[in-house]
């Protein structure tokens, strides 16, 4: 018989999980270490408020060309890619203007989104530096190339790689999940559907929920990592790239279901931060969007379909 093997730990800042299902309970709690083993290891290399993590390096480093470990050379090609794919909305070069709206190092967070009132709402829009059209690698040599000065803070792009990375070590077992922080990536060979619910962001009962038997869950909100700024008004850590300020857009979360985390992470920022009017063109696979007062959006997958999929 079957039997699921699951671990919860704390990893970038929030909670994960690794869950893998198979015949084979020793080698599923073998692979479930493994995968914890290498969570925390990437933690390590990517952390922003770490000094002496490799991406704190890579962002102090005066040589426009550095040699890079294989996990931050692809943590900084998901940033490209990321950025292609959403035009721009999705940019992890604003290092200094999360820092500038208060979230410089490891934090408490208050949720002032859900119980003071927002600024005026506007859609996001690309910057107009564009820092992540500076990123450049190397898989060959090994290197990433900026400008000095640029750096980079992958965030979410980092946690959905993640779980794909992850996932694709676990491909061969009956039945896995990795959750990085609310990305998920399941699968397996059995593809038994899994039942993924859909939070409200305002904390009451779920909103729905999504069934999946392969592929990626992400979502993004403003709600959550949300703190009052120095001058009062609500922040969060989704910035509009535009303005380089916190984004309230009209829309406070979005899930996005998507054939890979990553994909499905750059779905869900770009969807909030184009705000409630374009928001649907970002989830081509699907997805479910929580606007400012309340009202959801259920989007139908368009083109490709993910099978297995539906919202209740």
């Amino acid at each position: 018989m079957s039997r699921e093997v699951a671990r919860s730990f704390e990893c970038f800042g929030g909670r994960c999980a690794v869950r893998v299902l198979d015949r084979d309970s020793e080698a599923a709690v073998a692979a479930v270490r493994e995968a914890r083993a290498s969570l925390l290891d990437a933690h390590r290399t990517l952390s922003r408020f770490d000094p002496d993590s490799e991406l704190s390096r890579l962002n102090r480093d005066p040589r426009p060309v550095v040699p890079v470990s294989p996990l931050l050379l692809r943590v900084v090609a998901a940033a490209l890619t990321a950025g292609l794919r959403s035009g721009g909305l999705v940019d992890a070069t604003l290092v200094g203007e999360i820092e500038a709206a208060g979230y410089a190092g490891s934090r408490a967070f208050d949720r002032p989104g859900t119980d003071r009132e927002a600024p005026r709402t506007r859609p996001g829009g690309p910057s107009p530096i564009a820092g992540w059209c500076s990123l450049a690698v190397d898989e060959r040599a090994g290197t990433v190339s900026r400008p000095p000065g640029v750096r980079i803070d992958p965030g979410g792009i980092a946690k959905g790689l993640l779980a794909d990375l992850i996932g694709e070590s676990l491909a061969d077992f009956e039945g896995f999940a990795v959750d990085c922080c609310g990305d998920l990536r399941v699968g397996g060979t059995a593809r038994r559907p899994r039942t993924i619910l859909v939070d409200d962001p305002a904390g009451g009962e779920p909103l729905g929920e999504l069934r999946i038997a392969d592929g990626a869950v992400a979502t993004s909100g403003i709600t959550r990592r949300a703190w009052t700024g120095e001058d009062g008004r609500p922040a969060h850590q989704i910035l509009d790239p535009a303005t380089g300020r916190p984004a309230f857009t009209g829309v406070v979360q979005v899930t996005a279901l998507a054939p890979t985390g990553l994909l499905a992470e750059t779905c869900a920022k770009a969807a909030l931060l184009a705000g409630p009017e374009r928001a649907a063109a970002y989830l081509p696979f699907g997805g479910v969007v929580v606007e400012d007062g309340g009202a959801v959006q259920e989007v139908d997958p368009i083109g490709a379909v993910l099978p297995e999929v539906a919202t209740r």
